[in-house]
């Protein structure tokens, strides 16, 4: 390195050490502001603390066990080191943060993560003798991988090989690009290190994105409704309607051609009208479930049928959208309203006895100090939700761009799904504070009677008309297990798919292409989702064409002229993708 270079690179550290201390003095308030309990926060210390204390009292009441836990641990962990050095053994060939060949290469390297990973193995061991069930068990287990996440070797610039190697190659120019990026982070999170996981300047809304042609023919204070402009010359008769979560934005229907739901659906011959959330501000505070139902599903059917004559729709709703599209069938179902012909629920949980590790953010304490939170702003900002998903998944939503952007330098690469993912919506206050304490806590939408919407008393079982339920193999938000009970819920008949990967990925499996995940299909319910799942029988490739079927099946058959939106009874408004997606 020439001294012009090293010069140029001294004042560069010199500028970013004086906007770091900037952000880093927002942070540390931030941070004070979190602990006191002055301002919202997902991880509460008091409670971790009470679950450590309790855990603790469990664990040493078996001194016998305490010890030989230690013992294993140790003798694991030495003969990691033993194999290391010897060039024997090798454990993390498996594990996504150690594959680089550089942690095979050097024994100082294998040996500290091969004893990382024996030190994660013991500690499982150690805690599987917590009481099963409980919610301190689950914090404990959940918050003790956080702290081994956070300490693995694969995180440190000096004990990271790969990274090391980066540092040497480019004189250090790694270093200060990792600061940057560090420091970028910190001030776009004003307070909060708000990790950077896609390329912000690759994707725009309406020019790579959400670029299917439509038109937003309908709208109100809640949500804009596209019609899609046909892709084949006649269409099925019946329309179909998408709800989509409102925790993020729509356009996971409709991302890149190759990979969107809806142009896959209108070249099937579908007329697809799809909702489009708006992103709540301090006026939508009081905007309840029930108004995501009245002026959501329920005003889409009536502007659908206004547009096309047809009285009867299929319906599809992801996530939360399918919860609310349940919910909704379930308030026709008690009013005799027949204009739902079959419905589809991607991720959907309706039965929450078991909610995976989002159980550890959400109890009737932290509901109190969300409602605190939210009484002055009226919403819920998108970046908690963001966080709580992201720690569910720590090594790959948190600490694999941690390596990738702070010690290896590297901006994150332009990825669709990853844009999406980042591009989430504020929750209103009372829509959200109703969902967790109804639907959530007192896993009311699986009670019969326990819910009443618009004044009408809900129940599931009185749900008749056909339902295609999808669920993911490894989806960490609504897990798969908890998807299941849904097969058994239903009081009509109901096709239960299990797809291959996780909460987006795999229901995002287009036929296009090389096939990725694959599926499971079994048309029988036992009540054990594992009995379920050993008697499945597994299929290759996209699970899409399998639901498209399953539509043809039950649809009357008859095709009509292609529908162009705006030509029917209502007027266009705007050109899709529509004003409310774009909105910050």
């Amino acid at each position: 390195m020439d001294l012009e270079t090293a010069g140029n690179r001294l004042g560069e550290w010199a500028d970013l050490m004086a906007r770091a201390q900037a952000a880093l003095a927002q942070a540390q308030a931030a941070g004070a502001a979190k602990a006191t309990g002055e301002e919202f926060s997902i991880v509460d210390a008091n409670t971790i603390t009470g679950a450590y204390m309790k855990a603790w009292a469990e664990l040493m009441s078996d001194p016998i066990a305490v010890t030989e836990f230690a013992q294993n641990a140790w003798a694991d962990w030495a003969r990691a080191w033993r194999d290391a050095w010897l060039g024997e053994g090798g454990q993390g060939a498996a594990d996504k943060r150690f594959r680089d060949r550089r942690w095979d290469a050097d024994p100082v390297a294998r040996g500290l993560r091969d004893s990382h990973l024996a030190l994660e193995r013991a500690t499982d061991r150690f805690l599987k003798a917590l009481p099963v069930g409980t919610k301190e068990t689950l914090r404990v287990k959940f918050y003790t991988r956080q702290m081994l996440s956070a300490l693995s070797p694969a995180n440190f610039l000096a004990l990271n090989p790969a990274a090391r190697e980066r540092f040497l190659e480019t004189e250090g120019q790694s270093l200060i690009d990792g600061f940057r990026n560090l420091v970028e982070d910190l001030e776009r999170g004003q307070g909060r290190l708000d990790i950077n996981t896609n390329d912000p300047a690759a994707f725009e809304v309406g020019r790579d994105l959400a670029t299917t042609p439509g038109k937003v023919i309908f709208q109100n204070s809640l949500m804009q409704l596209i019609h899609y402009a046909p892709m084949t010359e006649t269409q099925k008769k019946r329309p179909l309607l998408i709800v989509p979560p409102w925790i993020n934005k729509f356009y996971i229907f409709d991302l890149k051609p190759e990979n969107s739901m809806v142009r896959y659906l209108l070249g099937q011959g579908h007329s697809v009208f799809l909702i489009s959330w708006v992103n709540p501000t301090r006026e939508h505070a009081g905007m309840s479930f029930e108004d995501y139902m009245r002026l959501g599903p329920l005003a889409a059917l009536d502007a659908v049928e206004a547009a096309t004559g047809e009285k009867k729709v299929d319906i599809l709703g992801f996530c939360i959208g399918g919860i609310l599209v349940t919910a909704t069938a379930a308030l026709l179902a008690a009013r005799k309203d027949r204009r739902i012909a079959t419905a589809t629920t991607f991720a959907t949980m309706v039965d929450f006895t078991d909610v995976g590790e989002i159980g550890v953010f959400i109890d009737r304490d932290r509901l109190k100090a969300l409602r605190a939170h939210m009484q002055e702003k009226g919403y819920l900002e998108n970046h908690h939700l963001q966080d709580m998903f992201s720690m569910i998944r720590e090594n790959d939503l948190v600490w694999s761009f941690h390596v990738m952007n702070y010690l290896m330098g590297r901006k994150p690469p332009a990825f669709d799904l990853l844009y999406w993912n980042a591009d989430s919506t504020r929750l209103p206050a009372a829509m959200l504070l109703w969902y967790l304490e109804k639907i959530y806590i007192e896993n009311g939408l699986r009670k019969p009677g326990h819910l009443t919407l618009d004044g009408t008393p809900i129940d599931l079982g009185r749900i008749e008309v056909p339902f295609f339920v999808l669920a993911t193999k490894e989806d960490h938000i609504a897990p798969w297990t908890s998807v299941y009970p849904t097969a058994r819920l239903l009081g009509g008949e109901v096709t239960f798919v299990l797809g291959g990967s996780g909460h987006i990925a795999g229901v995002m499996n287009p036929p296009a292409g090389r096939p990725k995940y694959g599926y499971w299909r079994r048309d029988d319910y036992p009540e054990s989702p594992a009995e379920w799942l050993a008697g499945a029988e597994h299929r290759e490739g996209s699970w899409w064409p399998e639901w498209v079927a399953w539509l043809d099946a039950h649809s009357p058959g008859k095709t009509v002229p292609a529908r162009v939106p705006g030509a029917g009874g209502l007027k266009p408004i705007e050109d899709a993708p529509g004003s409310y997606v774009r909105a910050k």
